[in-house]
């Protein structure tokens, strides 16, 4: 178990996984795949906590594995810091990530960054820790091929 401090939050804030709703997420990115929930009726890709599939109307929920990867749908950059929670020392980035296998995630970097990501900005996503539990992050992909995706978007 990785029990280094998180560069973001403080420790308190991390998920009690046992139980959790999000376990599956939390179960497979301790193994380093990103694990999300598909309709189990008609596999489209649901959000984090949705309980019913807006297609089909089934609810059952197979939490699968799928593409660590994606692009940059928004970003920002956050200037609140909240003490005794946000151990930050400066802003941070906040990305929405349009990943390829169809989900949408909201999350920060793997590292602190010194700019926000840009919108079409390709991204892996890895795990940054808080607390031992492994938590999906963006990391902005820097390659030749990156760079002519951006220049289409």
């Amino acid at each position: 178990m990785i029990t280094s401090t998180d560069w973001l939050l403080s420790d308190s804030l991390a998920p009690v996984v046992a139980g959790d709703p999000l376990e599956p997420l939390y179960a497979g990115a301790s193994r380093g795949a990103l694990v999300l929930p598909f309709c189990g009726g008609c596999s489209l890709p649901l959000d984090l906590e949705q309980r019913v599939c807006d297609d089909c109307g089934s609810d059952e929920i197979d939490w699968l594995e799928t593409l660590p990867r994606g692009v940059v749908h928004s970003s920002t950059t956050m200037h609140r810091l909240e003490p005794g929670l946000v151990t930050a020392t400066g802003p941070y980035p906040i990305v929405d990530v349009e990943l390829d296998g169809g989900h949408r995630l909201i999350m920060t970097t793997v590292e602190p960054a010194a700019g926000t990501p840009r919108i079409g900005d390709a991204v892996d996503i890895a795990f940054r820790y808080l607390a031992g539990v492994a938590i999906p992050a963006a990391q902005t992909i820097t390659s030749t091929d990156t760079e002519a995706t951006n220049d289409n978007h």
